[in-house]
């Protein structure tokens, strides 16, 4: 079996979650992997519990710079030496710092390709870039170049198979909802920036207040995650359940409110929840074309106004059966990349 490193370094918890799901199938194959992140959610995440033992967890600061960075992708390639070397999102490294590195790599590369401005993608040659890598892979979604003659699209990627995804009741007591409850739950999605995951709890405040005792509401938080409540008006009356992966407990979620990250889009319509976000503003993606016309509200007033009408409405759910195209991923790695 191989020995992969995966780069998927960005503030977020999108790179994290995306790279982690394709870790813990390669593990499940038989593959050693070490998986490089810098999310400053990292430290308090129990990854190693939800990967397992043959996935390697490296939590780099969130403060180090390229040429730090570019230190360490360095040593991890003498160290490990890699049959693999898989990059999210960015061809080039976050800053740039992968360019003299892939040149000279001696293992095979896999670029994990979704939508990423087009601003970016002029302004730093990925057309060039790109062709660095062994294979592309398009993980559910639209990229710019998901036409490359070395290019596959999947099904999106999931960090959980459905069949690991809690029950209806047990999804509903994890959030600490009494046994018998049978209101609606609205769950709002702290996820993104620390910042906007406590934004997150003043919009689950509000929806608390417009929905009173029609509905139960809780604001979901990433384990670890030191959240300042001051400033934060009202955000104090939201109940917080900490839970990660926000995944396992969405059978039991009537409502999904968030933001239109990758992961959460994806999980929500996998799972067939009802959910309504914003699109944040990023540097390199793009909520708003993620995010269908049915799903994105353009206001915090018209998100907190939906998803009281969706609650009160008691939407039908959805089937949560679904196909993770994480298996696929690794058995084009294996066959078009690994083998060849």
């Amino acid at each position: 079996m191989g020995r992969w490193l995966i780069y998927a370094l960005g503030g977020g918890m999108g790179h994290l979650t995306r790279a982690s799901a394709l870790a813990r199938a390669a593990a499940r194959r038989g593959h050693g992997v070490v998986l490089l992140i810098n999310t400053p959610f990292a430290p308090g995440l129990p990854l190693e519990d939800v990967l397992g033992p043959r996935v390697q967890v490296l939590r780099l600061s969130p403060a180090l710079g390229k040429a730090g960075v570019g230190e360490v992708v360095a040593r991890c390639l003498e160290d490990v030496r890699p049959d693999l070397f898989v990059v999210d999102t960015f061809p080039r490294g976050l800053g740039g710092e992968l360019v003299p590195l892939l040149a000279r790599m001696r293992a095979r590369k896999v670029l994990v390709h979704r939508d990423v401005n087009p601003v970016y993608v002029k302004k730093y040659g990925l057309a060039r870039a790109v062709d660095a890598f062994d294979l592309l892979l398009v993980p559910g979604e639209d990229a710019p170049f998901g036409r490359h003659p070395r290019a596959v699209r999947t099904a999106p990627w999931l960090l959980l198979r459905a069949g690991e995804l809690l029950s209806r009741g047990a999804a509903r007591a994890r959030l600490d909802v009494r046994a018998g409850d049978a209101r609606p739950l609205v769950a709002v999605m702290g996820c993104g920036t620390p910042e906007e995951v406590e934004e997150a709890g003043g919009i689950a405040s509000r929806l608390e207040a417009t929905l009173g005792a029609h509905a139960v509401v809780r604001w979901l938080v990433p384990p670890g995650l030191d959240v300042d409540l001051e400033g934060a008006p009202g955000s104090s009356r939201a109940e917080r359940a900490v839970v990660w992966p926000a995944l396992a407990v969405l059978p039991g979620v009537d409502v999904l409110v968030g933001a239109g990250g990758y992961n959460t889009v994806q999980e929500a319509r996998a799972t067939g929840t009802p959910f309504v976000a914003l699109a944040r503003s990023r540097l390199y993606d793009r909520q708003a074309v993620r995010l269908r016309p049915e799903e994105l509200a353009g206001s915090v007033d018209e998100l907190v106004a939906r998803a009281a009408e969706l609650a009160s409405s008691r939407p039908v759910r959805g089937p949560c059966l679904y196909l993770s195209g994480t298996e696929d991923a690794v058995t084009l790695i294996e066959r078009t990349v690994l083998s060849a």
